[in-house]
């Protein structure tokens, strides 16, 4: 047994994260595509249930509606930090009077901000699951340069002098201690970036927000250290501001700030009408440190709008115009509207999942390497699921090897009923639903989760796929080939019989509902019964299924595991002779599963027709000697 501390801190390091596959809105219905897009996405081959649905007590998820609610809020109060810091360091009195008590709530709201910090969990990196554990989460944010900055840019050191001093101190040392609080600035360098991967809202109106935002600050910055650079100048008079406003540091402090913005811009802007200009040589010697940076930040402005933007954000401009071809094919359609939402919602997934960048980093890889992982990741999985239970090892391994992952978003169909089975399904995490229509309205039949399978029945019969299956929320399933498939287990008769064992029992087990979606299937399984107990009745039948061939003869053993014996081959009989008028009860004749031997077929017929028959002729005439000769849908005339 383990203990339960062990257990504990097993769970810690292991938790499945199963948060990150939910939206950030709780219903289950798709508000928007940012939905998709906004959502975390676990590593692949990571198992989820609802069993680990909750973090730990105490610990905020990182993409928490509320907690990005209280981070959008905190932008607002960086807005004002930025404008507030250069601007009391230019105009000391405010610091120290009307502007005072607004820093001190400020101040304590980023101070609520750092011991919050201590409680939000994060998504490791390395392994993409998501950090709960309260130690690591404070040991992670104490390490990092974050939390002195957020230490440093939060203190009042003025309020702190003068609890200590008891007195005000006006000195320029705290002016620059305040512009620590520009450490905040990052937090809105994250929310447009957040802003830009959000198709609620224009890029291309976002990022020029941004670019607005940083010349806006720049103009701010520059004009107060200006100002502060003529307020502390050793003659006031013999400034860029002193000589043409006399006595100005006991003016007005609009007047000054109005100056100060009215030469920033115009420095900015190279216009230069010489008004305003440097007297000094300190303020020469910024001026031209002040264009130099103008001269960069021109370039920014001018070269973000086209070779910045192209290349650090070129995957998003082809989501946005995939998302907008998509429209414009729905539109040129008329496609309903829910056919529309599941395209986009696709689309958007397909490029969110393009970042984890999987075929990219295993195209290249031998293909033993990528056997390897595909087995590390998802053999726990295959190995689950109802089917494939009991199977030997190569068997499992063959399959990993050739399974192909996927995701799809909330309320998208992966099989569509009547459909051409060409695949099926196993959940690794999610949920789907699946449903029939009838009558033209959709009704619910079951809920499958995660190692549960989907579209099986189609392939195994070959038959149109008989439901469809929606999932219910992001999901991660892996699709296996019906074509890779079947010929992998014709080299595995014993695990095709296993396999067969195993879906006639899930057969059994599927609710009256369902069974009434596939017609024949009731009577399948009661000749799948009349199959497996007759061999109860001795020895002889047990030989019979053997085509009673010798054990020792060399190739018997192959015999008696065709394929037949792995996936039904769906047969129709008739009891009468080829060229004789059938009955009206024979006139279609019985659909059967080909059984594994003659004396089988003899047996089956009987209980079909009431007669016991000794020959079997085709449809021209032609007698059947060997059942390995037969084909799907051939009919058979049993007489």
């Amino acid at each position: 047994m383990i203990p339960a501390k062990n257990q504990l801190r097993m769970s810690s390091e292991t938790r499945s994260p199963l948060p990150l596959l939910f939206r950030r809105r709780s219903s289950d219905e798709i508000k928007n595509l940012t939905s998709v897009s906004s959502s975390l996405l676990p590593a692949f081959g990571t198992v989820v249930d609802d069993g680990y649905s909750q973090l730990k007590k105490y610990v905020i998820a990182p993409y928490d509606r509320r907690y990005r609610w209280w981070q959008t809020f905190l932008v607002v109060l960086v807005v004002y930090s930025a404008w507030a810091s250069p601007f009391e360091l230019a105009f000391r009195k405010v610091a120290t009077g009307s502007l005072m008590p607004v820093d001190l709530v400020v101040d304590a709201l980023f101070a609520v901000d750092i011991i919050v910090t201590f409680f939000v969990a994060y998504l490791d990196k390395s392994t993409y699951l998501l950090v709960d554990d309260h130690k690591k989460i404070a040991l992670r944010y104490v390490r990092k340069l974050w939390f002195p900055m957020d230490v440093a840019s939060t203190l009042p050191f003025q309020l702190i002098h003068r609890i200590f001093t008891s007195r005000m101190n006006h000195g320029e040392l705290f002016g620059f201690l305040n512009m620590l609080r520009l450490w905040r600035l990052r937090r809105v360098s994250e929310l447009f970036t957040r802003l830009e991967k959000d198709t609620r809202f224009s890029y291309f109106w976002t990022r020029y927000s941004k670019l607005i935002c940083v010349t806006l600050f720049a103009v701010h910055s520059a004009g107060c250290f200006y100002f502060w650079l003529a307020i502390n100048h050793s003659k006031p008079e013999n400034t860029w501001i002193g000589t043409l406003v006399e006595d100005f540091e006991h003016r007005s402090i609009w007047l000054g700030y109005t100056y100060s913005m009215y030469w920033s811009i115009v420095t900015l802007t190279t216009v230069g009408y010489g008004d305003l200009h440097a007297v000094n040589t300190g303020e020469k010697v910024f001026n031209m440190l002040y264009m130099l940076f103008n001269i960069g930040l021109t370039a920014y402005l001018i070269g973000n709008m086209t070779i910045l933007i192209v290349h650090s954000a070129l995957r998003t401009f082809i989501m946005r115009d995939a998302i907008n071809k998509t429209l414009r094919y729905a539109s040129k359609n008329r496609l309903p509207e829910g056919l529309r939402e599941q395209m986009l919602a696709h689309v958007q997934l397909k490029f969110k999942t393009a970042e984890l960048k999987q075929d990219k980093v295993l195209e290249d890889l031998p293909k033993a390497i990528r056997s390897g992982i595909a087995q590390h990741l998802f053999c726990r999985t295959v190995e689950t699921a109802y089917l494939f239970k009991g199977i030997s090892e190569d068997l499992i391994i063959q399959l990993v090897s050739e399974i192909r992952a996927e995701y799809f978003p909330p309320k998208v169909d992966i099989i569509l009923q009547n459909e051409i089975p060409t695949d099926f399904y196993i959940i690794v995490s999610g949920a789907v639903d699946m449903v029939t229509y009838k009558n033209g309205t959709e009704q619910f039949l079951l809920k499958l989760g995660s190692a549960d399978m989907a579209g099986e029945i189609g392939v195994i019969f070959n038959i149109p796929q008989p439901f469809t299956v929606r999932t219910r929320r992001l999901s991660q399933v892996i699709r296996i080939s019906h074509h890779d498939f079947k010929q992998m287990v014709q080299q595995h008769g014993e695990d095709g019989k296993t396999m067969i064992n195993n879906f006639i029992q899930y057969l059994k087990g599927l609710k009256q509902e369902m069974l009434e979606e596939i017609p024949f299937l009731t009577e399948l399984l009661g000749d799948l019964t009349i199959e497996h107990t007759a061999p109860n009745e001795g020895t002889q039948n047990h030989e019979a299924l053997s085509y009673d061939e010798d054990p020792n003869v060399e190739g018997t053993q192959e015999t008696s595991t065709t394929v037949s014996s792995t996936f039904p081959i769906r047969l129709i009989v008739h009891g009468h002779h080829p060229n004789e008028n059938a009955m009206e009860d024979d006139s279609m004749g019985k659909l059967i599963n080909l059984p594994d031997s003659i004396e089988d077929l003899f047996r089956l017929a009987e209980k079909k027709f009431g007669k016991r028959g000794s020959t079997i002729l085709m449809a021209d005439g032609s007698e059947v000697e060997e059942l390995s000769a037969l084909r799907e849908n051939d009919h058979l005339f049993i007489f």
